[in-house]
């Protein structure tokens, strides 16, 4: 995988990385073009490219249409070639997504999240489950080239999480990426949720490299991911985007974050479901997010008290994005997650308002609010991505993790049918 400088800093970019990242951005091109592209020379790139098709990397796709003189050869990225496992940690739920080279979901899989289990019996879990879906999609396990695992931030590369909602508070210092990388044999990034939703957002989705878009991540928090021209925004410690504890209340109720007033606190899921406990919406002797979604469906249905307590948590959200977009004057907040995939066509609404009454920078330009056609599984996507992007987008920034790839992935044989839907998803397009 590319290496990369600490901190946010640009990412040192090897040839093969930069030629990778060029035919992957142009379907169909030539080494010609590639040398035009890149600015290597003409030999550097027969060379790399050599390499790249006996690695099976790259091939050979055909003859660009004769100007005169012998039409060139063209070269294509070779999807299948090598696969990226995304998995999203959460106490509810745990995600699994895996990917090509090109971005498009080739598996996905939901099973039961970490709940009250240890750490190591949960990590041990995710690398049956991981080498069970492997099995299943018939991928061989030399060909995955790494996961990236995403949970709620803060983390740092050393240790992983460090601080927790209370519901995950075994997991604070937990050494999450050296354990599974360990476990499974293979590199291992770590990223938060809402950073690995945008990075998502952008490899799969139909945006502008020069776009400057936040992705306003709702799970069981409120966090957000920001991307400028086609690279994310990590700040000094990789812990940007908190808008979730930002604080709109100074005398307001007491966060987990130990701050009072935050978003999070006033309009987050467990604020929602915290103030549905008097109502006959919820379910009894389920979590946050299984209460949060009773509340989301009976207000699509239109019952009137969940409708009120999902708007009221719409203002503060709107607030959240109006701050983001002030700050960085961006063109365009994604609304995605778990949460905002039940309810997004609420917030949609009143944050669209909120910023065309608000946002600073209103009479230079529009801020669009879009929900992601991927919400649900957003941050999954996002750790597929975040392993894709350190092998063919030499400008992203670092991610946290080891990058030195291990032994090979082990498969069982015969594996043990696990509890739960069938691991192997359907194929899903690839739009970039």
């Amino acid at each position: 995988m590319t290496s990369t400088t600490s901190g946010g800093g640009p990412a040192r970019i090897s040839s093969r990385a930069a030629l990778l990242d060029a035919v992957r951005a142009a379907g169909q091109i030539s080494r010609v073009d590639l040398s035009r592209e890149t600015g290597l020379t003409g030999a550097t790139v027969s060379t790399v490219v050599r390499r790249l098709i006996d690695d099976g990397l790259v091939i050979e796709s055909g003859r660009s249409a004769s100007t005169g003189g012998k039409p060139a050869t063209l070269l294509t990225l070779n999807a299948d070639a090598r696969f990226a496992v995304g998995v999203h940690l959460d106490q509810g739920a745990l995600t699994y997504v895996v990917s090509n080279l090109s971005g498009a979901i080739v598996g996905r899989w939901r099973r039961p999240g970490a709940g009250a289990a240890p750490p190591g019996t949960v990590v041990e879990r995710i690398g049956v489950e991981i080498e069970l879906l492997v099995a299943r999609l018939g991928i061989e396990p030399r060909r995955i080239l790494g996961l990236g695992v995403v949970s709620a931030g803060p983390l740092t590369s050393s240790i992983g999480l460090v601080m927790t909602p209370p519901a995950m508070e075994a997991w604070t210092n937990y050494p999450l990426a050296s354990a599974l990388s360990a476990r499974l044999g293979r590199p291992v990034l770590l990223e938060n949720d809402a950073t690995a939703a945008a990075i998502g957002e952008y490899w799969a989705g139909p945006l502008e490299a020069g776009s400057v878009f936040a992705a306003l991540y709702m799970g069981s928090g409120i966090g957000a991911g920001v991307m400028v021209d086609g690279a994310v925004y990590r700040g000094a410690s990789g812990n940007t985007g908190e808008v979730g504890h930002i604080c709109v209340a100074i005398d307001g109720p007491v966060c987990w974050c130990g701050n009072r007033g935050c978003v999070e606190a006033l309009g987050g899921p467990a604020s929602v479901v915290d103030a549905a406990r008097t109502t006959e919406l919820l379910l009894p002797g389920v979590g946050v997010a299984e209460n949060f979604a009773a509340v989301a469906r009976a207000a699509t249905r239109g019952e009137p008290t969940a409708r009120s307590l999902l708007l009221n948590s719409a203002r503060y959200l709107a607030l959240a994005a109006q701050a983001l977009a002030n700050i960085l004057d961006l063109d365009r907040v994604v609304l995605t997650g778990p949460s905002f995939a039940l309810a997004g066509s609420l917030y949609v609404p009143v944050i669209q308002q909120r910023l065309d009454e608000s946002f600073f920078a209103r009479g230079s330009h529009r801020v669009e609010v879009v929900i992601s056609n991927r919400a649900a599984e957003a941050a999954a996507v996002g750790g597929a991505a975040l392993v894709l992007q350190s092998e063919l987008a030499p400008r992203s920034s670092n991610p946290r993790g080891p990058l030195e790839p291990g032994p090979p992935l082990r498969v069982p044989a015969p594996v043990r049918v696990l509890s739960g839907p069938s691991p192997v998803g359907h194929a899903v397009p690839a739009t970039r």
